[in-house]
Order: structure tokens, then C-alpha cells, then sequence
């Protein structure tokens, strides 16, 4: 694929906009070691640029973006990435608070950038929006070990965030619950793609431990297959790299993932893991300021939807999610007793119907 140039860039939005735009900026976002807007090979690699351009005398500000190209995780073809991106057009918009799309956009084999046509990879433009993301309040309490009584009220607002979606259910597509539940344990994102991307021998795990940890969750997914009365307006991605906090307990979403509707679990267990995760890596268990976060953020939840049923969908998206933060390829840096925990979690929670939260520190013990 040829490299769009500023002057392609600005064609396009006059395709979309008139031909009154003018392009102010096209520079990376997150393009560590991407020198300046000339390098602009940086698409291939999935890197975000900031658009700036004035239209009919207004300023605005967008965020082009497409897929990496390298395979695995289920984005190994062209149609992947591009359903991806589909999906993402066609749903970012309805969900409350999250960040607009504002077009489905193609690369053609030149480099030039269309509304559709001669497709060759796919890229969204997007509401640029500000503010800061929640890892960063995590990161804060895990150096200082204080916690504000804005962040118990952060933690409460987030929960309340998912009480209000998941209040949407959908009862005529039951075909689409039972597919989440396959695509949790079997698709190329989450739990068999995310085995498969661990290196082989690493020392943290037995042999066969990925095996035994798949089967187990073959075993969960039959539990919950036919729940489909449990359909829900979803986020799917719902982690705190992806919630950007603005003033107080006001927030913005990225990136929603995966469908638009599936299994709540999805989104309590995509938050919830990462008070756990942030704790053990702090204290080896959970306690302090995580532990006092996570049961607001549960007990919230619990109270305000009822559902008790969750609790037995909640070990098989814990499972998804903790392979995600004891990866060596995504957190290289952890030490061998964090991962190691994050397993003995892992297989203390499949081997139960449903999930404890008030067991947590027993479930990251390894059974004698």
C-alpha cells in the first residue's frame, strides 16, 4: 500500500467538507520515534494522527486512525481489519458518552484516502476529546497508597456507567449472546488467541497449564451458552485506558469493542481486574486503597442492577482479562509471583460456578 501526503489528507477532507477546508496539522499522537509528519509509513503500523483543519472558518480537530497490520489476535486478513472498523462505525455512536466517529474511511493502493471505493486497509476519523485517562488515578494510588474521596466517587460513577447500559436488553437475538460466549473462549482476541501468543517455556507456567486453563473454560462457555435471556447493551472494551476522566466523576469512552451488545460480565470484569491487578502488584494480594475501590465498584454494580447472576459469567471474562495483564507481551515487566498469582486466580475461579468477591485474596493462592 502506497503513504498518503498532507496534500492527500487535505483532498479527502475536502471530499467530506467542501472545498473551502484548509489542513492546519497532520502530525502522530502516539508515534514514539515517528519523526515528524513526512513519515507518514507510520499508518501501517497503526499509529493515530492528529487532523487540525478549519472548515467555513471553524477549527476542528479529529484523530485519523487504522489497524496494525501484522497478523494474530484475529486481524490476520484484510476483511478482520476491516470488520473491526465496520463495526466500530456503526456502534461508537450510539453508546452514551463515547467519542463520535465521523466517517469510515479506505486507503486505495496509492496512498490516496477515500469515503469508500478502491479499498485497501480502513481508518476512522473521530472526535478528538480531552481529558485523562483512568490509569493514571490508578498509577497515582499505587505510589502514594492514598486514596481521595474522589476516586471512591470515580469508582462509584463507573459502575453506575454500566447499571445505566446494561438496563438495555435485547430479547428477539439470542444467536448474538451465544456467539459472545464462543467468541470469549474461541476468538483470535480473547482467550484462545491470547494463549496462543505466549511464548513457549516460559518459567511462571506448567507444562500444559494453558491446555488445562482452555478446557475449563470449554466447560464455562456450556454453562452459559444458552443465558441469552442476558443480552445487554455493551461497551466491550471497558478498561481504564479507555475511560477519560474530565472534571470530577465526568468521563468519555474509547474504543468500543467487540459488538454492541453481549454478556455484562464483560464490562465489570474488564474494570474490576485491574484494582486486583494494580493491588497484587503493590501488596501480592488485595488491600489498601484497590481493595476498598473494587468492593465499591462491585457492590455498587451488584445493588444497583440486582443481578446475581453475573456472578457465574464473572469467571470466564476474569479469565480473559487476566490473560490479557499476566502476558509477557503485553506487560513484559511484571515480577514472576505477580503472574503467577494472576494464574493461581485463573484456575481458583474456573473451579467454581460462580465467582466470590469477597474470596479474592483466596483465589490468588495456589491450591496445596
Amino acid at each position: 500500500m502506497g503513504h498518503p501526503g498532507i496534500d492527500d489528507v487535505e483532498v479527502y477532507l475536502r471530499s467530506l467538507y467542501g472545498e473551502g477546508v484548509k489542513l492546519l496539522d497532520f502530525s502522530p499522537l502516539l508515534g514514539e520515534g515517528v519523526e515528524g509528519v513526512e513519515e507518514l509509513k507510520a499508518f501501517g503500523y497503526g499509529i493515530p494522527y492528529k487532523v487540525v483543519f478549519v472548515v467555513e472558518g471553524e477549527k476542528r480537530e479529529a484523530v485519523l486512525s487504522t489497524m496494525r497490520l501484522e497478523g494474530g489476535f484475529g486481524h490476520d486478513f484484510r476483511s478482520d481489519r476491516a470488520q473491526n472498523l465496520i463495526l466500530a462505525y456503526d456502534t461508537w455512536n450510539r453508546l452514551p458518552r463515547h467519542a463520535k466517529v465521523y466517517d469510515l474511511g479506505a486507503f486505495t493502493k496509492d496512498g490516496k484516502l477515500i469515503s469508500l471505493g478502491d479499498v485497501e486497509e480502513f481508518f476512522l476519523l473521530r472526535e478528538m476529546v480531552e481529558g485523562e485517562e483512568y490509569y493514571k488515578d490508578l498509577d497515582r494510588i499505587y505510589e502514594t497508597g492514598e486514596l481521595t474521596d474522589l476516586d471512591r466517587r470515580r469508582a462509584e460513577a463507573l459502575s453506575e456507567y454500566l447499571v445505566e447500559i446494561h438496563r438495555v436488553k435485547v430479547e428477539d437475538r439470542p444467536e448474538l449472546y451465544i456467539r459472545k460466549i464462543r467468541d470469549t473462549v474461541g476468538h483470535g482476541e480473547c482467550i484462545f488467541g491470547l494463549s496462543d501468543s505466549y511464548p513457549r517455556g516460559v518459567e511462571f507456567l506448567r507444562e500444559g497449564e494453558l491446555e488445562e486453563i482452555e478446557k475449563k473454560c470449554v466447560e464455562h462457555r456450556w454453562r452459559l451458552r444458552d443465558k441469552t435471556h442476558r443480552l445487554t447493551q455493551v461497551h466491550g472494551d471497558y478498561h481504564p485506558w479507555n475511560v477519560l476522566f474530565r472534571e470530577n466523576t465526568d468521563f468519555l469512552l474509547l474504543d468500543r469493542s467487540r459488538g454492541e451488545f453481549g454478556e455484562p460480565a464483560d464490562d465489570l470484569a474488564a474494570m474490576a481486574i485491574n484494582y486486583i491487578f494494580y493491588s497484587i502488584r503493590k501488596y501480592g494480594r488485595l488491600e489498601g486503597g484497590f481493595q476498598e475501590l473494587f468492593h465499591i465498584f462491585m457492590d455498587h454494580y451488584l445493588s444497583g442492577t440486582g443481578d446475581k447472576e453475573i456472578l457465574e459469567a464473572l469467571p470466564l471474562f476474569f479469565t480473559f482479562r487476566c490473560l490479557v495483564i499476566a502476558s509477557p507481551i503485553w506487560y513484559p515487566n511484571l515480577t514472576l509471583e505477580t503472574r503467577r498469582k494472576i494464574f493461581n486466580f485463573i484456575h481458583n475461579i474456573l473451579d467454581e460456578e460462580r465467582f466470590n468477591p469477597d474470596k479474592v485474596n483466596d483465589y490468588l493462592e495456589m491450591k496445596p
